[in-house]
């Protein structure tokens, strides 16, 4: 291995739907499988995802710019700029970005591979209309991530955030 340096402005940058962007800064080919990391910009009122549970995965979310709100397991986490928050695996969470600015996190997820999922979630998540849920259930199920579609309609409607970002339906 050598040393992999990405400047200002590089990786692979992907969009999810309307509010929910991915950018690649490192892939768990670039890291011996150890662990991969993501950067998810997030428009406002956007809806990261339903809360959903990782069964292989460890994640860390470090906030770069603006603020999120993350419900992990019972705790509701307001998390400025700064913020660093640890989501062990096999614990419930989503997050969303509440707020009238955007918000960008760097996610460190370990062991490498889950980084995979977004890239395939892309195809199936796009801004033109909602995705075929049953498609959603067959990708989480092969990435042993395990999502409560019930809750986004608690969360849009008590934080006004929604999946597909501001003005699409929940």
């Amino acid at each position: 291995m050598s040393a992999l340096v990405l400047l200002p402005g590089e990786g692979k940058a992907i969009q999810i739907g309307g509010g929910l962007g991915v950018v690649f800064k490192l892939f768990g080919t670039d890291t011996g499988g150890r662990f991969a990391v993501v950067e998810h910009p997030l428009a406002p009122g956007t809806l990261g995802g339903p809360s959903h549970v990782h069964h292989n995965e460890d994640e860390a979310s470090y906030v770069l710019e603006g603020e999120i709100m993350l419900q992990v397991g019972d705790q509701l986490i307001q998390a400025p700029t700064g913020t660093l928050i640890f989501k062990p695996k096999g614990l419930p969470h989503t997050f969303w970005n509440q707020g009238s600015v955007p918000a960008r996190i760097l996610e460190i997820i370990s062991p490498a591979g889950f980084e995979k999922y977004f890239e395939e979630l892309a195809e199936l998540v796009t801004p033109s209309g909602p995705p075929d849920i049953s498609l959603l259930m067959t990708l989480a199920q092969k990435y042993d991530l395990e999502l409560d579609m019930s809750s986004v309609t608690e969360l849009s409607q008590k934080y006004h955030v929604s999946l597909g970002g501001p003005g699409q339906p929940t």
